[in-house]
């Protein structure tokens, strides 16, 4: 049975979408099979992995408005598309799914057309990472219905913990109501400075915060992995030695081990 993990965090600017493709590229890496669904309409993570969102004429909005029922293996396979890594696919969107948010108002069991799509093809992957937009919004609730964990991306720079709050208590919320078994992964500290106190003091903001729930791998703040998605590529395959690199490396081999 494969782990799915949402990455979720409604600051934007956070380094989630650099996360998702990273750590699903790193763990495809190890030779873990990894679908990374874009869940996003910006569709960052589809362009990470070298698409443009106009390469599909069909994406995963037109999976989603077909899930008001069970869905099959072969129906989201239709929608799956391969990456340049032999064991990383990739559950492409475009700005088509913002529309879904005013579709799905007045829709019943809407917050579960993830979950559904979902759950038809867990099986064939080991790690299944979500990335959300960065809103708490219909298509967030559906992420996190559908996901088994929550991994939350935290910047270190100033009011990065601002709003984690309200992600928090919505993470409760569907705890109790959409998902009891959903938990969190992880905080993950992301453009770290270690010239900076800032970076220091929101580092220590953040494990008073979640305690244990903190991952010793800390990603630096790094040029290599601000270039990487220009180029359509994880940082693996753009320069696999950069410290954002080993990086991302360090953290994939964490998640396994909390497999």
């Amino acid at each position: 049975m494969s782990r799915i993990i949402a990455a979720c965090n409604q600051k934007g600017g956070v380094g989630k979408t650099t996360t998702c493709v990273n750590t699903s590229a790193a763990l495809a890496a190890m030779e873990k099979k990894v679908l990374l669904v874009d869940m996003d309409p910006q569709a960052n993570a589809t362009q990470g992995l070298g698409f443009s969102p106009q390469d599909f004429e069909e994406d995963l909005y037109d999976i989603l408005t077909q899930a008001e029922g069970d869905v099959t293996k072969a129906q989201v396979r239709h929608f799956v598309k391969p990456t340049s890594m032999p064991f990383l696919e990739v559950l492409p969107c475009s700005r088509s799914l913002a529309g879904l948010e005013v579709q799905l108002i007045t829709q019943p069991l809407r917050e579960k057309r993830l979950m559904r799509v979902l759950e038809a093809v867990r099986d064939d992957y080991d790690f299944i990472f979500i990335d959300s937009p960065p809103s708490l919004s219909m298509l967030t609730l559906n992420v996190l219905t559908a996901a088994d964990t929550v991994m939350i991306p935290i910047q270190c720079e100033y009011y990065a913990l601002q709003g984690l709050a309200e992600l928090l208590n919505t993470i409760r919320l569907v705890q109790q109501n959409l998902n009891p078994k959903l938990s969190i992964e992880g905080a993950l500290l992301t453009m770290y400075d270690s010239r900076l106190n800032l970076s220091k003091q929101v580092a220590e903001d953040v494990q008073n915060t979640f305690s244990e729930k903190v991952f010793k791998t800390i990603i630096p703040r790094s040029v290599k992995l601000s270039e990487a998605p220009s180029f359509g590529q994880p940082i693996i395959l753009y320069d696999a030695l950069s410290s954002g690199a080993m990086r991302y490396m360090e953290l994939a081999k964490e998640i396994i081990l909390n497999d």
